[in-house]
């Protein structure tokens, strides 16, 4: 009997230790954070939309922008990591990774900070002549494949 509950300890806390193990070498992505819009719009559309509402959209395509374009020479879309680039995942390039992530997410949220205040100041047609060109800017990344040479 003592063997067996010496047995069922021991296996019960193998299991516990496997469960709660850190994984290593689980590689960071490249790109993170929010990487699409649900809609893109018409002029006619943005025409019929609140102020209030056009500013969140205008917001909404910043984010994305900061997520993609400055890492569009190594990806994207979200899932693309060090490991799956080639890209030796040494300690540097680790830390350089995590800190290119801190500083889009400190400038993003700096950004939308001074837009939030000043933003509602803007010309409307300037703010819907704005969220179409990010729109197409973002239609763009679609055919980026498109100017790789095979």
């Amino acid at each position: 009997m003592k063997t067996k509950f010496t047995l069922f300890s021991a296996m019960f806390f193998l299991i516990i230790n496997i469960g709660f193990a850190q994984k290593k070498g689980e590689s960071q992505s490249i790109i993170s954070g929010k990487v699409n819009i649900a809609k893109y719009h018409s002029r006619d559309n943005l025409e019929k939309m609140k102020k209030g509402d056009l500013l969140v959209l205008y917001i909404e395509r910043i984010e994305v922008i900061v997520n993609i374009l400055p890492n569009i020479a190594f990806a994207t879309k979200p899932g693309i990591t060090m490991e799956s680039l080639g890209i030796p995942e040494t300690k540097d390039n680790k830390k350089a990774l995590k800190e290119n992530i801190e500083a889009s997410d400190t400038y993003f949220e700096s950004t939308i900070k001074f837009q939030k205040k000043i933003l509602p100041y803007s010309d409307t047609t300037d703010l819907i002549s704005a969220i179409l060109f990010y729109e197409s800017t973002l239609k763009t990344l679609h055919t980026y494949e498109d100017f790789k040479k095979d």
